[in-house]
C-alpha cells in the first residue's frame, strides 16, 4: 500500500519559515518524481513545486520561486519543502504527491498517482 505522509505544517507569522516533510512508503521512491501542491479555501488546488530524483531537477510556481526550496533524501524516502519568507497568501493545505513519470507532467496535477492527506499551513499577518 502506497502511503505519503506530510508533516511539519502549522501556524507561523508572516516572514517566518517552515519545513514540510513527506515520507513515502510502498513505492520505489527514486523512480518517482515528487510534487507539492496546495489548496487554499475557495480556490483550486495549484502546483507549488516538484523534483525528479535529485535537486538538480526542480520546478517551482512563480508565486513561490525564490522563497521555497524542494529537496529529497532518497535514502530516507522523504521529500521536503523548505518555505521561507512566508506570506499570508501561502496559507493553504499542502499536499505531497508522487508521479511515476520522471520526465513528463511534472507540473500537472493529473500526472500524480498518489497523494498524501495534506498538512495545514497558516501564515498570519
Amino acid at each position: 500500500q502506497v502511503q505519503l505522509v506530510e508533516t511539519g505544517g502549522g501556524l507561523v507569522q508572516a516572514g517566518g519559515s517552515l519545513r514540510l516533510s513527506c515520507a513515502a512508503s510502498g513505492l520505489t521512491f527514486s523512480s518517482y518524481a515528487m510534487g507539492w501542491f496546495r489548496q487554499a479555501p475557495g480556490k483550486e488546488r495549484e502546483f507549488v513545486g516538484s523534483i525528479r530524483w535529485s535537486s538538480s531537477s526542480t520546478y517551482y510556481a512563480d508565486s513561490v520561486k525564490g522563497r521555497f526550496t524542494i529537496s529529497r533524501d532518497n535514502a530516507k524516502n522523504t521529500v521536503y519543502l523548505q518555505m521561507n519568507s512566508l506570506k499570508p497568501e501561502d496559507t493553504a493545505v499542502y499536499y505531497c504527491a508522487a508521479n511515476p513519470n520522471l520526465w513528463r507532467g511534472l507540473t500537472t496535477e493529473s500526472s500524480y498517482n498518489y497523494w498524501g492527506q495534506g498538512t495545514q499551513v497558516t501564515v498570519s499577518s
